[in-house]
């Protein structure tokens, strides 16, 4: 089992990595998804949720035992400290799991989909990085509607990332969401038989 060309897919919060990555999907192309293993990592009765509960106390746990994540994210997004004390428990975890599902793969090329690739420096870990990008208000915008997060509260997350600025000086190659679903679909395409002449 391998996998020719791994693709780091990353982007600035609501640029619409999500989107970008179901359509690679719906191409046959292998996605592993970072959030979806942070999720699966802080599920109730999962280790990495005993250790935040540990780290930040019990108000981080919602009477069922599931996570409360919105008390973990205020915490973690008003104070650098805190956020890198979330990421010393969970990175190692997620990186962990990428390299597995690597491993398990038989697949030409695989889409490996980090929102924090370039913030946790490992873009090591990928032949190609792929940067999804969107104009700043148009994140605002997806953030206000998807998530009905304060000015404040978005401010303080993209204030966390990186500027858009660094990512696109960082990226091999540049996915375009600040138009419309066909436009994007396109791009995914052209990328797709692009990656597929690579290998």
């Amino acid at each position: 089992m391998s996998v020719s060309l791994k693709v780091g897919l990353t982007g600035g919060i609501a640029t619409g990595k999500t989107a970008v990555s179901n359509i690679f999907a719906t191409l046959g192309v292998p996605i592993i998804d970072a959030d979806v293993i942070s999720h699966q990592l802080v599920a109730r009765g999962q280790p990495a949720l005993s250790e935040i509960v540990q780290t930040f106390g019990s108000e981080m746990l919602q009477s069922d035992g599931h996570l409360n994540r919105l008390a973990l994210r205020q915490r973690v997004f008003s104070d650098v400290e805190e956020r890198k004390k979330l990421e010393a428990i969970l990175h190692p975890k997620i990186y962990a799991e990428i390299l597995n599902q690597i491993n398990q793969l038989d697949s030409r090329y695989c889409i490996i989909s980090v929102p924090l690739l370039l913030e946790t420096k490992q873009q090591h870990q990928v032949d190609r990085i792929a940067v999804v990008d969107s104009p700043v208000t148009l994140q605002y915008q997806r953030l206000e509607q998807r998530n009905g997060l304060s000015p404040k509260q978005i401010e303080q997350i993209l204030r966390a990332q990186l500027s858009r600025e660094i990512r696109l000086a960082s990226a091999d190659d540049v996915i375009d969401n600040s138009t419309d679903f066909n436009a994007l679909t396109l791009q995914v395409h052209k990328l797709h038989e692009f990656y597929l002449s690579l290998v």
